[in-house]
């Protein structure tokens, strides 16, 4: 069996194993993200910019999950939950499509 001590050792090692990949992971992110902006700049800039996109995706996404919602028979709060869900996933992808596209 193992005794309290040996438990506690376990977690503290467990602890310290977390806090190095979360540290590990911020430094990853702050190397990526100079990266990242300078692909971005050059892939979404020359079409709409992000707000016009944003706009444009919101009705778009808006309109296609009402008549989605009224089309499966329950109406729209029979199916809130799906919707929602489904919201943020269809304007994230309809936004980066439009800004890059157009």
């Amino acid at each position: 069996m193992n005794s309290p001590s040996n438990k506690d050792s376990q977690v503290w090692k467990i602890v310290i194993i977390c806090a190095v990949l979360l540290g590990l992971l911020v430094v990853a992110t702050m190397l990526f993200l100079p990266l990242a902006t300078a692909f971005i700049d050059q892939h979404f800039s020359p079409g709409l910019d992000f707000k016009d996109a944003a706009v444009a995706a919101f009705f778009v996404t808006v309109v296609t999950l009402v008549i989605f919602a009224l089309a499966s028979g329950d109406g729209l709060l029979g199916e809130l939950q799906f919707i929602l869900s489904g919201f943020f996933g269809f304007f994230l992808v309809l936004w980066l499509l439009i800004a890059w596209i157009f």
